[in-house]
């Protein structure tokens, strides 16, 4: 038998990172040759090897945290210290799509009619379904940390009530913003001011359903019972992912659909 001196999990072999790899090399190679009117059976190939892939792979994670005791106090950390690196990642990966808008607002050229928004193209209302759209971000933010306060206190029925309502906010959000890209009067192919828009507020709607489905597994082993008031980090990663989705939509109000606009 071997006998661990240190307070380190060293990961045992896992075919997820190639399984992982391989499908979004397919999802991409897919939505690529849908691009040229080939048919999609890469992408749905893709996602089904994502998705299959998610569910082995989370499934060994809480294994090893809930059932194996292998996430002690140092791995938590690392852990923490992961997460915190990734979502940095990730502001970084928004500020380009900011740099492209205000490099285009702020000097608009001839081609764009020197005028922003763009000559004939009527931006979307921010007081309308934008301004909704802020106000259920941000009453999921708050949803979300009566959820961790609950969890905190070991009062499982208001955590799973709070928990509940924050995944059903944001379903109601993509919904909306479906709504709102049905209805628009401009597409992504018009000029630069489609482009950063959708691409923006797209990849925007995408963190809103990656965050949807991190916090619908949380609320799921909140169910069953699989944290405690101590040992909760999934639902912490969750949490804090949620709340930098929250803060991008409030820049991207203020700036593509507020400043943009007028």
């Amino acid at each position: 038998m071997m006998e661990k001196f240190h307070p380190y999990h060293l990961v045992t072999l896992s075919p997820w990172p190639l399984t992982g790899a391989l499908g979004g090399m397919f999802l991409l190679s897919g939505m690529v040759s849908t691009f040229y009117k080939a048919g999609g059976e890469l992408v749905l190939l893709g996602l089904i090897i994502l998705v299959i892939t998610s569910i082995q792979w989370w499934r060994d994670v809480i294994r090893e945290g809930g059932f194996l005791g292998d996430h002690v106090c140092t791995v938590v950390l690392g852990l923490s210290i992961g997460m915190l690196l990734f979502i940095v990642s990730e502001v970084f990966f928004f500020v380009s799509f900011f740099w492209a808008f205000f490099h285009s607002s702020l000097s608009p050229t001839l081609e764009l009619g020197l005028v922003w928004p763009p000559y004939m193209i009527e931006g979307f209302n921010p007081f309308h379904v934008p301004l909704l759209n802020t106000s259920i971000l941000l009453a999921s933010g708050v949803s979300v940390t009566w959820c961790h306060h609950s969890l905190l206190n070991g009062d499982y029925g208001q955590g799973v009530l709070s928990l509940g309502v924050t995944l059903f906010l944001g379903i109601y959000f993509t919904v909306l913003q479906a709504f709102e890209y049905y209805e628009a009067a401009f597409s992504i192919s018009d000029c630069v001011y489609g482009s950063t828009f959708f691409m923006a507020t797209g990849f925007h709607g995408l963190h809103v359903l990656v965050g949807s489905t991190f916090l619908s597994v949380c609320l799921f082993r909140m169910i069953s019972l699989q944290f405690s008031n101590l040992h909760h980090f999934g639902f912490e990663a969750a949490a804090w992912y949620w709340h930098f989705v929250d803060v991008v939509w409030l820049f991207l109000f203020v700036s593509i659909y507020w400043w943009g606009k007028y």
